[in-house]
């Protein structure tokens, strides 16, 4: 809600205060990535925040005029790059120029989606709705020393074309990376191997390892089932609690309930894309396993800030979602 309510702002030219920010978290007010990504938006736009600080309850955002395009920032810790990224990706929609961004933080981490999914599901998808970005990590970053460094690069964006899929269209393979950064091979081998063990045959999964030196040490997996018409993805990192072979099995089950659940977009994904699809030149839909907490607040936060209704209906194959632009309904 945060990074959503903060970038929208920006867009829309609509001054927001935010009050009683994560009230409810083990960790109240914003975190490190919160802040970031709001200087970041600030920046990008030459904007007033006040309270942007880690802890803080309440956060004012008056919107400015800017559009920069050349960012550096750093994040400080592992916080999440991708976070970072949803706001400020975001918030340069109406840019007209390329956009440019160098980010310094966490790659892999818990409770984020993975950079490495922005790649593998997330860009291909916005291209398909007209927004072209693309990504290089340099370095990769786990918790708690980060040390990952990310570059971005977003086209101008004209028309957002609106994305429909309620049939997924015929499976066609799955692809993953395996990344493992300052531990031992054996690692990668097991978690690809408990992995593939728990995949049907037939798929052939065809997982790429990557090996990488950095600040940090971590690894983890990251999985995409491709159909004609759309992807699923699934994700998981390694830790002291959460070995390599549990970690294999883990993806390999995850990736398996999506495809089985009638889903043609991760629940993930769509939180994600569900900004555009709001914002697009016609209706957009997609079909989601579950409802999660994020994909709500989403739905609200849009609603505030964009002329845009959502229609969510429940049948056997899951959550069907609907997204209908002003104009379009």
């Amino acid at each position: 809600m945060v990074r959503t309510s903060i970038a929208l702002a920006a867009l829309t030219g609509t001054e927001t205060r935010l009050m009683r920010i994560r009230e409810n978290r083990p960790t109240n007010g914003l975190s490190k990535q919160h802040c970031t990504a709001v200087s970041a938006v600030a920046e990008m736009t030459g904007s007033e925040v006040t309270g942007n600080y880690p802890g803080s309850r309440e956060l004012i955002f008056k919107p400015g005029s800017v559009q920069k395009t050349r960012i550096e920032m750093d994040i400080g810790t592992a916080g999440s790059i991708s976070l970072v990224l949803q706001a400020v990706l975001l918030a340069a929609r109406n840019t007209k120029e390329p956009l440019e961004l160098d980010i310094r933080g966490g790659t892999n981490v818990m409770w984020a989606p993975p950079i490495d999914s922005y790649q593998q599901i997330l860009f291909p998808l916005m291209r398909r709705m007209g927004i072209n970005a693309s990504l290089e990590i340099l370095n990769r970053g786990f918790y708690p020393e980060g040390g990952g460094r990310v570059k971005v690069r977003l086209e101008p964006i004209g028309d957002i074309e609106p994305m429909e899929v309620f049939d997924i269209g015929e499976f066609r393979s799955v692809k993953g990376l395996c990344y493992i950064q300052n531990l031992p091979d054996w690692m990668a081998e097991q978690m690809i191997s408990s992995c593939t063990a728990k995949l049907p045959r037939d798929y052939d999964a065809d997982i790429e390892i990557q090996r990488t030196e950095g600040s940090s040490k971590g690894a983890g997996i990251s999985l995409v089932a491709k159909y004609d018409n759309s992807m699923l993805g699934s994700n998981v990192l390694t830790s002291r609690g959460h070995p390599a072979k549990q970690a294999g099995e883990d993806v390999a089950n995850d990736l398996l309930q999506e495809m089985r659940a009638g889903s043609t977009m991760d629940v993930h994904t769509a939180d994600q894309l569900l900004p555009y699809m709001a914002m697009a030149k016609g209706r957009s839909g997609f079909v989601v396993s579950r409802i999660s907490k994020h994909l709500l607040s989403q739905m609200d936060t849009l609603e505030s800030f964009l002329d845009v209704r959502f229609g969510v209906v429940r049948k056997d194959d899951g959550y069907h979602f609907s997204v209908s632009p002003g104009g379009y309904n």
